[in-house]
């Protein structure tokens, strides 16, 4: 990390201004108010590890606030000399040395030191996080301690780590500050109860679910587009999906194809098999054709006759794997079927 700024060369009527400069240059633009009497003295190191924003603060009282809406990160602040008292969301977090503060930068926050203190703080992206929003509100602003469970290792990792950030180069730099993303998520894990977790975890999938299905004919609707509507990384939203017997890509086909199949099963004066497909977020239709006979054993052109025949089994739609198709009489998987892309269609 690189010293931002030191006030011991700074004349004394200038250090307030520009302590507030170099918060605004470290962390964010912040309102700050000293807690004692005296000239006030402050040192600020930072830096990047990795993706990860770090800096390092020793100076005197102050209560520092966060007014306004954020970047998207989540704060983690450790407390290495003196005591503060986190104020976010209605809630009030007192730490001590060695204590660990989660907050998120995208809300208003107040950080209150009543004395000369000493931390160090990571600010890490929200989206890089494999943990739910639900899971995350939590442990945000409440103390954690450094004696016991996760906090035991993190809050002297987190020590060592900055303090010798200056020493890694940038494969070492990334790998750590994975580290640090994976430490918080079992952090996470490890503060949330059993059974809010499930609840919660259910919940997020329902979300998804329905934001899939609002966004079907998007033909930009990817595992990555999802990721970011609910602020959350492609592997943990590969990993929620995992108990639920189907990815997130094949969802989205599988979804796409069901609509396709009632559309073309109307009858009367329908639109063509290339229109449906496209309006249904397909692109290429050859595609298509491909995907919807392996799933319902007939081609989309074949499907419209027998439908409007009154041969094709309507009730089916919702289940492509019980439609009368070669794979589905004989209980063997289509050639292909197995296999996943992260194009949905």
């Amino acid at each position: 990390m690189h010293l931002v700024l030191s006030t011991d060369t700074v004349p004394v009527g200038d250090r307030l201004g520009r302590w507030r400069a170099a918060l605004a240059e470290a962390l964010f633009p912040m309102a700050v108010t000293p807690r004692g009497g005296g000239p006030f003295a402050g040192r600020i190191t930072g830096g990047r590890l990795g993706h990860l924003r770090v800096c390092s603060l020793r100076a005197d009282g102050q209560r520092v606030s966060r007014q306004g809406p954020g970047e998207a990160l989540v704060g983690i602040l450790v407390l290495t000399a003196g005591t503060v008292t986190l104020l976010q969301g209605g809630r009030h977090a007192a730490a001590g040395a060695g204590d660990l503060l989660v907050y998120d930068t995208a809300r208003p926050y107040v950080l209150d030191f009543p004395d000369r203190f000493a931390c160090h703080i990571v600010h890490l992206p929200r989206r890089g996080l494999d943990v739910s929003d639900d899971d995350l509100r939590r442990i945000t602003a409440t103390a954690i301690s450094g004696t016991e469970g996760v906090g035991a290792i993190l809050s002297p990792f987190l020590v060592r780590l900055l303090d010798s950030a200056d020493s890694y180069g940038p494969a070492v730099a990334a790998r750590l500050a994975a580290g640090v993303e994976d430490l918080l998520g079992t952090l996470v894990a490890e503060r949330s109860p059993l059974g809010g977790a499930d609840s919660g975890r259910g919940e997020l999938v329902r979300r998804i679910r329905d934001h899939i299905d609002r966004h079907l004919e998007d033909q930009g609707l990817t595992p990555e587009t999802v990721a970011a509507a609910h602020h959350i990384s492609v592997r943990y939203l590969h990993r929620l999906f995992e108990d639920e017997g189907i990815t997130v890509a094949r969802l989205v086909q599988r979804r796409r194809l069901e609509e396709c199949a009632r559309e073309l099963a109307r009858g009367g004066a329908a639109p063509a098999v290339a229109v449906v497909a496209h309006r249904w977020g397909f692109v290429n239709a050859a595609h298509f054709s491909r995907a919807f006979r392996r799933v319902y054993g007939h081609s989309p052109r074949e499907w419209r006759r027998l439908s409007s025949a009154g041969r094709a089994p309507r009730r089916e739609y919702g289940d492509p794997a019980r439609v009368a198709g070669p794979a589905a009489r004989t209980g063997r998987t289509a050639p292909g079927a197995g296999r996943d892309t992260d194009r949905a269609a």
